[in-house]
């Protein structure tokens, strides 16, 4: 069995899911905010919150609960999904505590999972799809390189799908 990858920069540490994490995942999947663009069923209690750390740890390898080093607890989580070795592709996700955004936290995080897709995991593209109202992820994906296409999600027209290539990354 592989082991979860551990991933760490000058501020954070990403690592695996923990049953520890349950208050901050419930928040994180219920908080009217940070779900105002997302298209998914909000956490309704701590054992809904639980059963999807469950379900996470048991089936990923690439989703990471971002902690602040000296610090165990859960600040946001980032990850790598729809991972294609044939394409060499994949789509990425991130959601962040309310009291953290806006200090750089996930900038960080998503420059390291980047770096790992790339040059652990060898993968070429990497895309991500945002809410065209959602400004603050939108500044994000801009920020890191990444360029809105012409391309829009079929089940819901108010995603824009924004795509990193390695070649275009050092640009």
């Amino acid at each position: 069995m592989k082991t979860f990858p551990i991933l760490t920069t000058e501020r954070l540490t990403l690592r695996q899911l923990s049953e520890s994490d349950v208050q901050e995942i419930f928040v994180l999947r219920s908080d009217t905010l940070i779900n105002k663009y997302l298209g998914r069923q909000p956490s309704k209690t701590l054992e809904d919150a639980l059963k999807f750390i469950e379900k996470i740890k048991n089936n990923s390898l690439s989703y990471w609960a971002i902690a602040q080093k000296g610090n165990e607890k859960l600040v946001g989580t980032i990850c790598l999904f729809d991972i294609s070795e044939d394409l060499k592709k994949c789509e990425i996700g991130y959601e962040l505590l309310t009291k953290y955004q806006g200090k750089g936290i996930m900038r960080e995080a998503a420059k390291k999972i980047i770096e790992y897709s790339f040059q652990t995991l060898g993968l070429k593209t990497i895309d991500a799809y945002t809410h065209k109202d959602n400004q603050s992820s939108t500044n994000l994906l801009n920020e890191l390189k990444f360029k809105s296409t012409d391309r829009i999600d079929e089940t819901n027209s108010n995603l824009i799908l924004f795509r990193l290539n390695i070649s275009n990354k050092n640009k």
